[in-house]
Formats: structure tokens, C-alpha cells, sequence
């Protein structure tokens, strides 16, 4: 009972909506924006209104991308910047199909898990040297650049690099973030106050903030190309700084860098092909989850209720558990990536699903903030890009008078000898970040993605569910109501011990709550949700949707 008291008080709490449209759901914020000759959604204005900028002057969609990525770097350093990884899906209008790209980093050669087995660790730790592997975002932007590119890179990083040295105003927030984490990260690791600073402080909202050094990184990588990142001064720079700190990454390491294109992977969802990108991401967690999900007639089962929130949960532990077990760089581990998708195994799957919560274990077969961004162009082009350093900012590691922060992925390797994920030199780590994309007949559909770690499988699924199943527009899908579970197992060597917890946000009724709790569930709130932006092409009208949702400061534009 007391149980359900804080439940039902928090429920009364939160129960209000702070405006009344005419048309839309009530929980829908604004309108789609429409635009004919090309869209760009991000989570930033400014970072926006660059990619629009960059279209406007004949870039491709893939060059506006990168012109906006670079933005973010700047502006929202809280989940981005080239210390970071990079994968993308991108639509060719030329050849008519999609490609590919995962430009995520590896471990360093010269590590090994007889280290950490020597030192004593049970996991590998979330900040300082250790977690940090190869940067790859740079090579990501020159591959994609080099394959869809228009405009010179010197043209594409120009924009980034004048709000750089010239200062931009902070968003709400990331203000906030930035309150939350330089101050904690600078008080423990070099160079963070110097360089996420304004007269000692970290910057809040509205506070005008530059970063040259930064500006000078982009400038030389704009003149110097990729290997003015991984073969020059920078690498050498980095390298040195982390062997300083304890950490082993090298500049061979940088120099023998290269990302790798790749064939996205795809489900049919209703007559929908919903793509992701192959592990080392989690992205084909989300297309398990809907081949359970599909096995279930939706058309007289509502949005947010008991049964909705139970089938999605449910679909969601059973796909992440084989997550745990199976999703690997594929370089290292025969990931059963066919067989995880075949829809056979999905009703094998599916039938150990009851009314009640229930606890999983891996299928037997044989055989972790961040900011995405959508594009499209006049010609058809679109693209799909996510990028991030990993739990926030990063590692803690900034190399001196860079202007950023190097990523902690290494983190999510695993300390246990045969796992698929476990830690091996020149490794990918297992990978939260995953972009998304639709397809019907053989067209472009939705460019999509959802922020948020292990959030985000769940995220993707439940935007696809909201346009097929419960018909909702690009913005109602993702202004929706959202539901994220934990406590299941991870690739990093945790183990499920119970059912988890749902986390609901506001919208869910008490009504629904009481009857996931009859179930077996727990319930709470306070989950991570993420952060969502979407671009739909109307075929019929030619014309583009683009949508931002509210949990963040982004948005939607188009011409």
C-alpha cells in the first residue's frame, strides 16, 4: 500500500498538460515542420540552422551533416564532439539503397586483459585513460564525405569553426549538463577547466562561449584532411597526454585507424523495413523486439496501456538478454546476426511470454548521452548519423589546447575470458549508439533516431510502433509517452538477478500502473528517455516532415 501511494502521488503530480492545441494529441508540442527542398533536424538551433545553411549553398545532405556535427561538437559537448565515435545510414538517391558506416574506434594494441587481470579490476572504469579507445568521428566525416560529398570540407567546417572562436549563447540544457559535469570532471582530471570554462566557471544558460582551441583543431583538420587527425601533430598530442595519464593509446594506434562501411540489416515490421547497423552496435536488438512485437494483433490494443507497456517490456528483456550474450565486434565473434533476426526464432521467443512479468535467459543458438542528427536533401539524399562521447562528455581525458574531450567506450568491453565482448587489443567495444532508418517498397521512409544508451533499442521501437501501430505523426511519435525497462543483463558482464523496473513518464494513468503492478511489475519513474529528431518523406506530395521533440533543445527546419 505504501508502495502505491508514492506511485499515485507522484501520478497526481505530474498528470498536467501545459497547453491545449487544436489539432494533435495532447501530448503533441508543436506541428511537423514541412519543407520541400530539404530538412534538417538536430538537438540544437544553431546546429540546425548551419546544416540548413550548408544545403542552401548546394551541400549534399551528407556534407550538411557534418557541417552540423561539427556544430555539436562545439555546442553540445555534453554528448558529442571528434573524441567520439560515428555511425550513419545513409539513402543514395543515385543508386537507389542504403549504405552503412561504422566509424567507432578500437582498443589500444598495446592493452591487454592480462592488465587489467593483474591489477585487479572487475570492470574497466568509466573515466581516466583506461576506457579511452581510438577517436573515429573524424574518419567517419571524410568517408562519408568522400562517398556523398559536394562542398570542400573546408567549406563544411567553416560555420563550426567561426562560433568556435567567436562565441555562441548556451542552451538551457546543456547549460545544465555543463553545470553538472565540468566542475566534478575538472576537479579530477587535467585541462577539463581550461577548456569548458568562462572566468573559471562553467558556462550556464545563456553565457557566451567560445572555444578556440577547438577552432584551431577544425581548422587544421579542415586544410590537413583526416590525417591531420590521426597521423599528425594531433595524434601525437593525444597519444602522449594519455601515456602520461597511465592509459596505453598510441599514435600507431591513431595511424592504423580506419572506419568501415558496412550492410545495414533489416526487419519487416507490418510491411515496413525497419534498418540498423550490425553489432558491434545494439541495434539489431531493436529489430528482435519487433519481431516479437509484430506477433501480437495491435489493432485493439491502445497506446499506453497495460498490455502495450507488458508486451513491449517483455519483448524487450528476451532481446536483451541474447544482447548480453551475443552482440560482439564481428572481427573478433561470429555474431548470429541472421539467426537473432529469423522469424522462427522470434516465435520461439515469443511463446515464453506470459500475462505475468516473467525473467529470461539468453536464447540458445548455434553457431552507453549523445546527439543524433537527420538530413535530407533536393536530390533525395538522407542520412542517419548519431555521434558520442559516452556518459556525458567522456572519459575526463582532455589532451592539452585540443578544445575536446576524448570518449570512454572502452568501458563497455568485458572482463570475463570467452565472452564474445570480452577485452582483446584492437578491439571494437560493444556499442550503445545506433542509427535508424525506414524504407517502404523499396523507398525512403523515415530517417530516425533515438539518444539515450541502452535506452535507445527500446526508443527506435517504440517511434516504429507509434507510426505503424497507433498512427501517430513524426512529432506526435515522438512527443509521445515513453517507457524504458531496466535491469537486464549487459555485454559487460552483469547479470539479471529479477524482472527489472518499468519507468514510465508522465501520461501513463494510474488506471495502467495498478494493473502492470497486478502483473508482477515494478514501476517507477525517473528513467533516462532520451532525445528523438525524424525527417519523413511524403512521396505522394514530394515534400519532407521533420520533427524535434521537446526533452531537448533541438529542431526541426526546412526550405
Amino acid at each position: 500500500m505504501k508502495y502505491l501511494f508514492i506511485i499515485f502521488t507522484l501520478f497526481i503530480s505530474i498528470q498536467v498538460h501545459s497547453q491545449d492545441r487544436l489539432t494533435g494529441t495532447n501530448f503533441v508540442t508543436r506541428s511537423e515542420v514541412i519543407a520541400k527542398n530539404g530538412m534538417v533536424a538536430t538537438s540544437h538551433p544553431l546546429a540546425t540552422q548551419i546544416g540548413l545553411d550548408v544545403l542552401k549553398k548546394g551541400g549534399s545532405a551528407i556534407d550538411a551533416a557534418i557541417a552540423a556535427n561539427a556544430a555539436l561538437g562545439l555546442m553540445e559537448p555534453t554528448g558529442s564532439g571528434i573524441g567520439g565515435d560515428l555511425f550513419a545510414i545513409v539513402w543514395d538517391s543515385k543508386t537507389q539503397q542504403l549504405y552503412g558506416l561504422n566509424a567507432s574506434g578500437r582498443s589500444p594494441e598495446n592493452l591487454t586483459l592480462k592488465y587489467f587481470k593483474d591489477h585487479n579490476y572487475k570492470k574497466i572504469p568509466s573515466l581516466g585513460p583506461l576506457p579511452v579507445s581510438v577517436p573515429g568521428c573524424v574518419d567517419g566525416w571524410f568517408e562519408l564525405h568522400s562517398k556523398f560529398g559536394k562542398l570542400p570540407m573546408s567549406k563544411i567546417l567553416e560555420p563550426a569553426i567561426t562560433y568556435a572562436n567567436e562565441g555562441f549563447p548556451v542552451t538551457e540544457l546543456i547549460g545544465y549538463y555543463l553545470q553538472r559535469s565540468v566542475p566534478y570532471l575538472g576537479s579530477q582530471f587535467p585541462n577539463v577547466l581550461d577548456t569548458y570554462t568562462v572566468d573559471g566557471k562553467a558556462p550556464s544558460k545563456g553565457t557566451i562561449f567560445k572555444n578556440p582551441y577547438l577552432a584551431n583543431t577544425y581548422s587544421k583538420i579542415a586544410k590537413g584532411g583526416r590525417d591531420a587527425f590521426y597521423k599528425g601533430e594531433i595524434a601525437q598530442i593525444i597519444s602522449k597526454f594519455i601515456q602520461e595519464q597511465g592509459g596505453f593509446l598510441s599514435y600507431k594506434d591513431f595511424a592504423t585507424h580506419k572506419s568501415e562501411w558496412v550492410q545495414p540489416v533489416s526487419v519487416n515490421y507490418r510491411g515496413f523495413d525497419v534498418w540498423e547497423l550490425p553489432p558491434n552496435g545494439q541495434g539489431i536488438a531493436a529489430l528482435q523486439m519487433l519481431n516479437i512485437i509484430e506477433q501480437y494483433d495491435f489493432s485493439n490494443i491502445k497506446f499506453g496501456s497495460a498490455e502495450h507497456i507488458h508486451i513491449v517490456t517483455e519483448a524487450k528483456k528476451l532481446a536483451f538478454e541474447d544482447r548480453s550474450k551475443y552482440y560482439a565486434d564481428m572481427d573478433f565473434a561470429k555474431v548470429p546476426v541472421e539467426q537473432l533476426l529469423d522469424k522462427k526464432y522470434a516465435k520461439k521467443r515469443k511463446n515464453l511470454i506470459t500475462n505475468r512479468a516473467g525473467k529470461y535467459n539468453a536464447g540458445e543458438i548455434s553457431a552507453g548521452e549523445t546527439i543524433y542528427l537527420t538530413v535530407a536533401d533536393k536530390e533525395g539524399n538522407m542520412i542517419s548519423l548519431i555521434q558520442s562521447n559516452y556518459r556525458g562528455m567522456g572519459s575526463g581525458m582532455v589532451p592539452p589546447k585540443l578544445g575536446f574531450m576524448l570518449q570512454d567506450r572502452g568501458e563497455l568491453f568485458n572482463l570475463e575470458e570467452g565472452h564474445f565482448n570480452t577485452y582483446e587489443p584492437k578491439k571494437r567495444p560493444f556499442h550503445t549508439i545506433i542509427p535508424a532508418f525506414i524504407t517502404k517498397d523499396g523507398k525512403p521512409y523515415v530517417s530516425f533516431g533515438v539518444m539515450g544508451g541502452d535506452f535507445q533499442p527500446q526508443g527506435h521501437v517504440q517511434i516504429v510502433m507509434n507510426l505503424i501501430d497507433f498512427g501517430m505523426n513524426l512529432q506526435e511519435a515522438g512527443d509521445a509517452p515513453r517507457i524504458e525497462h531496466t535491469g537486464s543483463s549487459t555485454p559487460t558482464g552483469v547479470k539479471v538477478v529479477d524482472r527489472g523496473e518499468i519507468k514510465l513518464e508522465s501520461g501513463i494513468s494510474f488506471e495502467v500502473i495498478r494493473e502492470l503492478i497486478a502483473r508482477g511489475h515494478k514501476v517507477g519513474y525517473g528513467g533516462y528517455f532520451g532525445g528523438y529528431q525524424a525527417i519523413m518523406y511524403d512521396a505522394e506530395n514530394k515534400v519532407y516532415f521533420g520533427a524535434s521533440e521537446s526533452r531537448k533543445d533541438g529542431q526541426a527546419a526546412g526550405y
